[in-house]
């Protein structure tokens, strides 16, 4: 039977507030709380809750034979703790089912697998315990940041001890070779590719409400007899954002309908069945391995890293931001911690996009910046102020040693200096109402009543 392989990526980035010059060095407080809290909202009504309720109500209905996988970033976690803890309820109470898979991903969201495989496992590994506390389960299948993926990174990833990843079915990867079997690994075989066909993805993910497409309307029929069109094929991964569901595509558009009918199709359908990566890796065997020695993506037509770091912009932050790692690798500090993570979020590279045309579209429908040149000077403003934090706690040579020590004795006196001044503020409030120093308020109390 043919395999239908159903991924959701779960992800929100931590937004940074307008940050300006002078508020380096004098705020310590970079995130814009009341439009993180908006959007969280927004897509939690609009998307995860009635989409949860929806997969809920499959697996139920279907008795073990509907079945997906999320991947979902530890800043995401992190904020449906903060603004939206029924979502975080709803995808546990998803968990308990036993017909959804969890996989391991970056913490932030991040680009950080570009920048060596230690920071990379440690960040995957902080992830990792996050899916295991929330949903028990330990990720066997890794899904990195945007499906970014090589021979490089695939090799890091089996090396963490993961059977299976996700990438793009590219193109200029796969030439005439189809994206609907399994692959592995070309430095590794023992890690197993999943490859993401691209067209029957972005079908339901970006087409489905569009009525200029010569396909639309989308029905579950026509979908599932474009699954069965080549009899040889494996196995067929859907991988798309989540936010698709109720938000890019919004319930008017009747997504919520097709996904209901179309799991119920799958499942009559005597070729077809619903299969986790991690079943896949397991019952399926690697017909070749795929050879990707330059980085691909799911994002714009390239399928590369443009969308992220293919401007002088993009790349100046990302490289002046792991500057920072191996110090980083000493700081104990939870707040330090949280802000440095929230600076890997990928999100903030995307936005100093400077794609223009069709791809250009899709980055300022994802921009809160009016211009990439904006969102660039923030994020440097912000990462300045960090580096000041940083260098106060860890400094990276002498002079900033002492430059460090001389700003906490700065700071001691300063806070002595302000305990000073109000005590002299008290003293001089009573003399001008004529009051006796504290302690002799009890004897002329005593005096009085004699």
């Amino acid at each position: 039977m043919r395999a239908i392989c159903f991924c959701f990526q779960v992800h929100q980035p931590f937004r940074f507030r307008r940050y300006r010059f002078f508020d380096i060095g004098n705020d310590h407080y970079y995130y814009d709380d009341f439009t993180n809290e908006t959007v969280m909202r927004k897509v939690a009504n609009h998307s995860y809750l009635p989409m949860n309720n929806l997969l809920l109500r499959l697996i139920k209905k279907h008795q073990g034979e509907f079945k997906v996988s999320f991947s979902i970033s530890g800043i995401a976690l992190e904020q449906f703790a903060l603004y939206a803890p029924e979502v975080l309820e709803s995808f546990q109470v998803l968990a308990q089912t036993g017909q959804v898979e969890f996989l391991a991903e970056t913490y932030s969201h991040s680009l950080v697998s570009l920048k060596g495989r230690e920071v990379f496992a440690d960040r995957v590994r902080k992830h990792d315990d996050l899916i295991m506390r929330y949903f028990g389960q330990k990720p066997a299948v890794f899904n990195n940041t945007e499906l970014i993926y090589s021979d490089e990174i695939g090799a890091a990833v089996a090396s963490m001890g993961y059977k299976a990843m996700l990438a793009e079915g590219a193109k200029h990867v796969l030439g005439w070779k189809s994206p609907n079997y399994l692959y592995c690994n070309a430095i590794n075989p023992r890690l197993k590719v999943l490859m993401r066909n691209f067209r029957l993805s972005d079908d339901i993910a970006f087409r489905f409400s569009n009525t200029s497409w010569n396909e639309y309307p989308l029905t579950p029929q026509k979908f599932v007899k474009w699954l069965n069109a080549n009899p040889n094929d494996e196995i067929v991964n859907l991988f798309m954002n989540y936010e698709a569901m109720g938000e890019h595509q919004p319930h008017s558009t009747g997504i919520f309908k097709f996904m209901e009918e179309l799991s119920t199709e799958v499942i009559y359908d005597k070729g077809l069945k619903f299969a986790t990566p991690s079943e896949i890796a397991d019952e399926y065997q690697p017909i070749a391995a795929v050879s990707v020695p330059n980085a691909t993506s799911w994002a714009d037509e390239e399928r590369d890293l443009t969308a992220w770091l293919g401007n002088e912009m993009q790349q100046e932050a990302f490289n002046k931001l792991y500057e920072l790692q191996d110090r980083m690798g000493r700081v104990r500090d939870e707040a330090l911690i949280k802000d440095w993570d929230a600076l890997q979020v990928s999100d903030h590279f995307y936005y100093m996009c400077t794609k223009f045309f069709s791809d250009g579209e899709v980055h300022t429908y994802f921009n809160p910046y009016e211009s990439p040149y904006e969102a660039f000077i923030n994020y440097m403003n912000v990462l300045s102020d960090f580096k000041i934090r940083l260098n106060s706690a860890v400094p990276e040579n002498r002079i900033e040693q002492e430059i460090a020590a001389l700003t906490r004795l700065l700071e001691e006196k300063e806070e002595k200096l302000k305990k000073y001044a109000g005590e002299v503020k008290s003293l001089q409030a009573r003399k001008k109402k004529k009051l006796p120093p504290p302690g002799k308020a009890a004897v002329v109390k005593q005096m009085k009543r004699s």
